[in-house]
């Protein structure tokens, strides 16, 4: 997997996004760890998943001792098939990511692990606040690491779950974790989708991002002491491209006027500051490219993503959590609030109001990519092209207003 935690729950709001956010703060409800045994369909599935694993490189001591913990648990499936018919909405997920308590307890964690995130952020290159961010929204600060066997719901996902191959090669993996010596398979335990950890990987991504950095021969992820897992996180950040000094993204405010087309565009900070864009909090703007978005709409507060933005997405491809992990790392390091206000009074569209709004788009001319419910670039792109020929602010969002025009 190229992302941590990726976990399949969140889908992306790009560009300008929609007030719809189908995701939820991680991780969610655990598998229970009472299972049944591996006999039936599953018994007669892990025998054709032992040669495959041996073809992989596992071997047989490693399977057999593996094995006990290679359970089929029903709660994960019902799980993975659970649809919610509404997305929640933006301002939503971070109400709920972006609290006063974890504002306190990550600034504490901050004081607590000053020697460590220094050392961190020396050899990274990433910030104590955005890594104290990540492992706030991930497992509040590691009080919440999961509680299910992470072999044995790897295993019910790769047999009965929507991405059989994805979660067969993860399981693959957990297994080269436990053949490596780092973990015994008991006590490799995490989130019902398979992430486990302070900070939530998948199995690939600690085999490619984990390190030891408190030196014990080991990399440990799961253990009380957070850095091997700080760590990790940081050093997958930087991996994917985290630009040292640059700012995820910064809220601006938008002059009387502007034009609502760029939204989505990508210049330079000469560029945006000649157009009249200003940091909401005051200042100058950072140097670097950024490109406008606006996930409440012209309404709501507008923001310059940059490079680093984009590395955010790399943990998580939900513009919710990205911003929800932006703002809480602000916050931690003494910035205030979000000057701009949400449309609060917007609802969130339902999955069959969504592709209600496809399929009409698509009708005028306007394609978004698939007929999903899924709001993705493709989607916005067709919004402003229609708001466009409409002479409506072309600023990409989706709401019940919206639709209530194209039906019209």
């Amino acid at each position: 997997m190229s992302r941590v935690v990726l976990l399949v729950l969140s889908l992306s709001l790009p560009g300008c996004v929609a007030a719809n956010v189908e995701t939820s703060p991680r991780p969610e409800a655990r598998a229970e760890t009472r299972a049944s045994a591996p006999t039936g369909d599953f018994g007669v599935w892990l025998v054709g998943f032992d040669a495959r694993a041996r073809a992989a490189g596992i071997s047989q001591a490693t399977l057999s001792q593996a094995r006990p913990q290679m359970r089929y648990l029903p709660q994960t499936i019902t799980l993975d098939r659970r649809q919610s018919e509404f997305g929640a909405r933006i301002w939503d997920y971070l109400d709920s990511a972006v609290t006063t308590a974890r504002i306190s307890q990550g600034q504490a964690a901050m004081r607590q692990h000053s020697g460590l995130l220094s050392r961190i952020e020396a050899r990274f290159g990433v910030p104590p606040e955005v890594v104290v961010a990540i492992w706030g929204i991930e497992t509040s600060f590691g009080a919440n690491r999961g509680n299910t066997p992470t072999l044995a719901t790897l295993a019910t996902l790769a047999k009965d779950g929507r991405r059989g191959a994805y979660f067969e090669e993860q399981l693959i993996d957990a297994l080269k974790i436990v053949q490596a010596g780092d973990i015994s398979p008991q006590a490799m335990i995490g989130s019902w989708a398979g992430a486990f950890g302070h900070t939530q990987f998948m199995p690939s991504s600690y085999l490619t991002y984990a390190v030891d950095f408190n030196g014990n021969g080991r990399r440990d992820v799961w253990g009380n002491d957070p850095s091997d897992a700080l760590a990790s996180a940081a050093n997958y950040l930087a991996q994917r491209g985290w630009t040292r000094g640059q700012p995820w993204a910064v809220e601006v405010s938008l002059p009387s006027g502007f034009d609502l087309g760029t939204t989505g565009q990508r210049q330079s900070a000469e560029a945006w500051g000649r157009a009249g864009l200003r940091p909401a909090a005051g200042g100058a703007l950072a140097s670097g490219m950024s490109r406008l978005i606006l996930p409440g709409g012209a309404r709501g507060p507008a923001f310059l993503a940059y490079a680093n933005y984009d590395v955010l997405k790399e943990y998580n491809i939900s513009d919710a959590y990205v911003l929800a992990l932006g703002h809480l790392s602000d916050r931690l390091r003494g910035a205030g609030a979000l000057r701009g206000q949400w449309p609060r009074g917007d609802r969130a569209l339902s999955l069959s109001e969504r592709t209600e709004l496809q399929r009409r788009l698509n009708a005028l001319g306007h394609d978004t990519g698939g007929i999903d419910g899924r709001i993705g670039p493709a989607t916005v792109a067709a919004v402003q092209a229609w708001q466009r020929s409409a002479g409506i602010p072309p600023d990409g969002y989706v709401n019940a207003d919206l639709l209530a025009r194209l039906r019209n």
